[in-house]
């Protein structure tokens, strides 16, 4: 078994002693100013590392006037950090050795472990276990290592340079990706921002990002925490950390990969990663107040706001600009990327037109034209009256740089107004490359007013900065499951699915509509059911089974008399024997045909790792072809459902176009409520599936619907 899983180590393990050893061994020490341990050696002497400094050769007897000792065995006992600067083929001992010796830990650069396939990740159980019997962290393999900006202790084989951080909170760089920890780490560094830890876990054999981000949540000096990851191998520790992430008012922010098949396969040649469902961890993770992003960019710009503004309302952003066109480019692309721009409140709009010109209107995206030239410190008392107004959750001020007199206006005007902000504020210097004065962009570094080139940019990032104000605020409107469970509909079959009548009955005692109609075994049980509920009758064969019963022809619609009933019943069952001679059904479900209406799906779904979650979309054939549909935490409360169900791309549908009436939303936001609920108490479940559920204008109605329990309940 991997050590990674065992039971003792399902907690974070303290990584203080790694990231500020004060004593450093580093195995594969050269004179060759370009080998890996040379690299180390010429980092740690650049940052002026004052710890014990130990040097493993067996070529050198000094190296830079350092004496080298040949082995391990030399050591002495207790070294907090190992350097392994070797090949693979020396680690497995190496290790073996360092763990006798009482060593804290060891960063292995060497790959050929996990990420190359079986024989590979056999090979990183077996230091993965002789480590952790040993007591001792491992930090990769395949892996980059780390550097310590705020103490001086770069653990890493590329030449890293000191960056103060001046004693301020700064960002915490963690990345299971060697390269991706530099980029990000070079990314920040070139914006100013100050930067606390760089850390690659690489394969995490033992230490993992979970174990770094409780400390980085627990430290101080970190107030924003830039996250790259492939997989998170202990799902319900990282929550665990989040939550208290949330609580402290600390970001994180995710980039993770896997979307596409693709990716998810590169990942697992890269670090070694078993990626899961990425949806399912993709929608937990946003509900829970992880700020996921698409890209790079993203997670570049986005860091660069939260680190600044950490707690920011939920509100969207108001754009402000002295261009028609700049405007009329913003709503476009506001649109395109799903960002609705709150209109401005009564009381905003007439401060705004006591300070305008009488051509100018008061709207968001705000053009204020030109009158910043001839009064530039207009535009700062602008922007204060747009950001006291509490629909506006953010802003972000266009402009283009131009000659040095408008450079030294933003910088003595512009820039103090962004800066005093208390919601997130952003400067856009549009023009792209185009030169700005030294002064101007000293200035903006010394304000710490984030600050972009592109103003799409800057609306992808404040979109992102708004859903995670969202996200606080929904946390205090999570729904508690129910303390009743509702029993399932009987004993589990072999399969674990419930047949179609079984999920019914369920569904009925929890609440919701169901056709009426009833189970019959012979054609006079169904005749008499018929003559009970009405016709026209729906028949469908029933067997826990037989979960797609119309691939065999195991359902007739529309039969309208007794005469039809009695020869759809005939069809059925042959149709039945002809597709599936074994099968032994249960009997015929005979219900009352439903009337027309808007065909919707509810299900759910339970990820052994991450927990529950709900699915509200079109239904039919519409969620094969339009996809549309949202995929939700299963502790949201009716309100946020209903907002969530607003974001369907046919919403509009929902409400009533054309003429046709709307459907009841209420109704359809109860439902997933209710399924959302009973997932959250019930851990037997392991899906709902109710396709097509039916809105009408008042009220809703189940049609099909499918139960999964798990096999050991």
């Amino acid at each position: 078994m991997n050590s990674l899983f065992h039971p003792a180590l399902q907690a974070a393990r303290p990584v203080e002693y790694v990231l500020k050893p004060r004593s450093i061994a580093i195995v594969g020490a050269s004179a060759d100013p370009r080998s890996f341990g040379g690299f180390v050696l010429a980092n740690l002497e650049r940052f002026g590392y004052a710890g014990e400094l130990h040097l493993i050769s067996r070529s050198s007897t000094e190296i830079n006037g350092r004496r080298c000792i040949k082995s391990v065995d030399e050591l002495p006992e207790g070294v907090d950090l190992a350097v392994l600067a070797i090949p693979e083929a020396g680690v497995l001992e190496a290790v073996r050795t360092l763990g006798e010796r009482g060593t804290g830990a060891a960063v292995i650069f060497a790959s050929g472990y996990a990420e190359t396939g079986e024989e590979g990740r056999a090979r990183q159980e077996q230091i993965a276990e002789v480590a952790h019997g040993l007591g001792m962290l491992l930090i990769g393999p395949n892996c980059m290592g780390f550097t310590n900006f705020e103490h001086g202790i770069p653990i890493t084989f590329e030449t890293v340079a000191p960056y103060p951080c001046g004693g301020r909170p700064g960002v915490a760089v963690l990345a299971q990706s060697g390269a991706m920890a530099a980029n990000l780490r070079d990314a920040f560094i070139g914006r100013g921002i100050p930067l606390t830890q760089a850390v690659s876990t690489g394969n995490e054999a033992s230490l993992g990002v979970e174990d770094y981000l409780a400390h980085f949540v627990s430290d101080k000096q970190v107030a924003c925490i830039a996250l790259y990851a492939e997989q998170l191998r202990r799902p319900k520790l990282f929550l665990n950390i989040v939550a208290r992430a949330r609580k402290v008012g600390k970001p994180i922010v995710l980039l993770m990969p896997g979307k596409s098949d693709k990716a998810r396969e590169a990942a697992q040649s890269h670090t070694g990663a078993l990626s899961g469902d990425h949806a399912v961890t993709m929608a937990i993770l946003q509900n829970e107040g992880v700020v996921t992003v698409n890209s790079l960019d993203e997670l570049f710009d986005t860091v660069a706001i939260l680190h600044r503004f950490p707690a920011p309302p939920s509100g969207a952003p108001a754009i402000m600009t002295a261009s028609g066109a700049v405007k009329n480019i913003t709503l476009d692309f506001a649109e395109d990327i799903g960002l609705q721009l709150p209109a401005f409140a009564a009381e905003t709009v007439a401060r705004l037109k006591e300070k305008l010109p009488s051509y100018a209107v008061p709207e968001n995206p705000l053009d204020y034209t030109t009158i910043g030239v001839r009064s530039p410190g207009l535009i700062g008392e602008l922007i204060d009256v747009v950001l006291a107004d509490d629909a506006v959750g953010s802003i972000v001020l266009c402009l283009m740089g131009g000659p040095e007199i408008a450079q030294k206006d933003k910088a003595s005007h512009v820039l103090p107004a962004l800066a005093r902000a208390a919601k997130p504020a952003v400067l856009v210097i549009m023009g792209d490359n185009g030169p700005l004065e030294p002064f101007f962009t000293e200035a903006i570094q010394q304000t710490a007013v984030p600050f972009f080139r592109s103003p799409d940019r800057a609306l992808r990032a404040l979109k992102r900065v708004s859903l995670y104000g969202q996200a606080l605020q929904r946390a205090a409107r999570w729904a508690a499951a129910p303390q009743a469970v509702l029993k399932l509909p009987g004993a589990v079959p072999p399969s674990g699915v419930f047949a179609e009548y079984q999920s019914k009955s369920w569904l009925k005692a929890l609440g919701l509509p169901v056709p009426a109609g009833a189970l019959a075994t012979t054609a006079d049980e169904a005749a008499a059911v018929a003559a009970t509920i009405g016709y026209p009758v729906v028949i469908k064969a029933q067997a826990s089974e037989l979960p797609h019963k119309s691939d065999v022809g195991g359902v007739m619609v529309g039969l309208a008399d007794e005469a039809a009933l009695r020869a759809g019943w005939g069809t059925l069952l042959q149709n039945v024997a002809t597709h599936r001679p074994e099968l032994v059904l249960d009997g015929v479900l005979v219900e009352a045909m439903g009337p027309r209406g808007l065909e919707l799906v509810v299900g759910a779904k339970r990820d052994p790792e991450w927990g529950a979650v709900v699915l509200v979309g079109m239904g039919g054939v519409w969620i094969e072809v339009l996809k549309d549909f949202r995929l939700l935490p299963a502790n949201l409360s009716e309100q946020d459902i209903l907002e969530e169900i607003g974001g369907l791309k046919a919403a509009p549908l929902l409400q009533g176009v054309r003429g046709a009436a709307g459907v009841d939303v209420k109704a359809l936001a109860r439902a997933v409520a209710l399924v959302s609920r009973q997932m959250q108490a019930n851990s037997d479940i392991m899906e709902i599936d109710i396709n097509p559920l039916v809105a009408y204008p008042e009220g809703i109605l189940a049609l099909d619907a499918l139960i999964v329990a798990s096999a050991a309940s």
